[in-house]
């Protein structure tokens, strides 16, 4: 697929838009004057693969405690504001990596262009923030509700807002819990402007209903070439379900390099392993492992020999199901026959080997 190139934006150590990989982004849930806790969120995304975090700043105390997370991480950090704009300026004025605003609700033009004038002497971005929630009522007389024709204006109007405070550094995001809205939307968005897009489906519920509204809207556009970062907002006790969900996304349209991808059959009447409890744990393994191969590889978790090496010839390495063993594979060459209970280890190593070596 083609990428829709877009303008190149810096947050932190890392690029936005311009070609450049689409970053993974989530946010914590603790409050961020809870230093310790905040801190421990962070690092956990960012060892589960989280590219950008953004945290809440409702108040002064927060703001307090953005220079000591600056110093105990590395990973771009975004402060979230709503109404107060001194905020914004106080955060910006702390180190904070980027800003995400709504333009609409921090008052006059004067708000605005403050933020701004302090955004562009740090060089921070700002990321534009729209949703069908807090569309603006004569929108919503306009359109007859919050439909992307809608969503699309109210965006471009911050968007304009800023440039007219001669600010160009700039992430645009429409959400809406309404999946094809959201779609229709940034396809819009994406016809009209050439700033970078943040994608995410809103309110997009509890883990399975989440990930599939999540992996249509932002595969949708991502299909397209539409996007630049991501976010999947799941209702979790765990956040890294966000990022693992997101990086997946990402591998399944080929967008993430350097991924270990796991494909299984869905099991028949022909299965005589363990097939489920195989694939789950060896996927649960491979994310505990921490590291990347040097290129992406494909390791295939087969139920039996009718759907092994011939379907998935194309994997680098996997197995396919026997009578309490399996038979090990490469490339749809078989290797040899292994006991059910060391597939998983026996995977692993053959995984490990792939990546300390090119393919």
């Amino acid at each position: 697929m083609t990428r829709k190139l877009t303008k190149k934006i810096k947050i932190g150590s890392r690029f936005i838009g311009g070609g450049e990989p689409i970053l993974v982004q989530s946010m914590t849930c603790t409050p961020t004057t809870d230093f310790e806790a905040t801190l421990a969120q962070i690092r956990s995304l960012e060892e589960a693969g989280c590219d950008v975090v953004r945290f809440t700043v409702p108040d002064h105390e927060a703001v307090r405690n953005i220079a000591r997370l600056k110093e105990n991480t590395t990973i771009p950090l975004v402060a979230d504001i709503h109404f107060d704009y001194r905020l914004a300026i106080e955060s910006a004025q702390a180190g904070v990596d980027k800003i995400r605003i709504n333009p609409g609700n921090i008052g006059e033009k004067a708000n605005v262009l403050a933020v701004a004038s302090v955004c562009r002497e740090k060089k921070i971005p700002i990321r534009v923030g729209v949703n069908s929630g807090s569309l603006e009522r004569e929108l919503l007389m306009k359109y007859g509700g919050p439909t992307p024709e809608a969503l699309c204006e109210s965006a471009l109007d911050k968007v304009r807002m800023l440039e007219e405070c001669d600010f160009d550094q700039i992430v645009v995001s429409v959400k809406s819990s309404n999946v094809s809205n959201m779609i229709a939307t940034n396809r819009l968005l994406s016809e009209r402007t050439d700033y970078p897009l943040h994608l995410g489906v809103t309110e997009a519920g509890t883990l399975m209903s989440g990930i599939v509204k999540s992996s249509i809207g932002i595969g949708s556009l991502l299909a397209d070439g539409i996007g630049d970062t991501i976010r999947v907002s799941l209702t979790t006790r765990d956040l890294t379900e966000e990022v693992f969900a997101a990086r997946r996304i990402l591998s399944s349209l080929s967008l993430m390099e350097n991924t270990i991808d796991i494909v299984s059959c869905p099991t028949c009447g022909r299965t005589k392993i363990d097939l489920v409890g195989i694939a789950t744990e060896l996927e649960n393994r491979i994310a505990s492992l921490g590291f990347k191969p040097k290129k992406s590889i494909k390791v295939a978790v087969m139920g039996c020999i009718v759907n092994g090496p011939g379907e998935a010839k194309d994997a680098d390495v996997g197995i396919a199901g026997g009578r309490s063993e399996a038979i090990l594979f490469r490339k749809g060459e078989i290797v040899r026959k292994i006991p059910e209970d060391r597939v998983i280890d026996i995977l692993l190593d053959e995984i490990k080997k792939l990546s300390e070596v090119d393919l």
